[in-house]
């Protein structure tokens, strides 16, 4: 079973992986540009198009990602009674 930890980790990598992903991909579409052939364009058109799912895939994955870190620092405020800012810095500090 991962704990929060690990799963946190793990949808980090996945999220750095995708990015290096779009990034190759998009450096691809734009070093192939000047192939006029229909397979090529084709080819093209095929990654450009996975390219724009993958990047829609990335931005909700980003914010659903955000929103857990939203939440999981509300509660915490919620648990340790963390009602202003000089709070929560002053927790975070005396654990650490």
């Amino acid at each position: 079973m991962e704990t929060p930890d690990h799963s946190s980790m793990t949808q980090q990598r996945l999220i750095g992986d995708l990015r290096l992903v779009i990034e190759n991909a998009e450096e691809l579409l734009k070093n192939t540009d000047h192939y006029t052939g229909v397979v090529y364009q084709n080819a093209r058109a095929k990654l450009a198009t996975a390219l724009n799912t993958a990047n829609e895939e990335l931005a909700r994955f980003e914010e659903e990602q955000l929103s857990r870190m939203m939440e999981a620092t509300r509660a915490a405020n919620e648990l340790h009674h963390d009602d202003s800012g000089e709070a929560r810095i002053l927790r975070a500090f005396r654990y650490h």
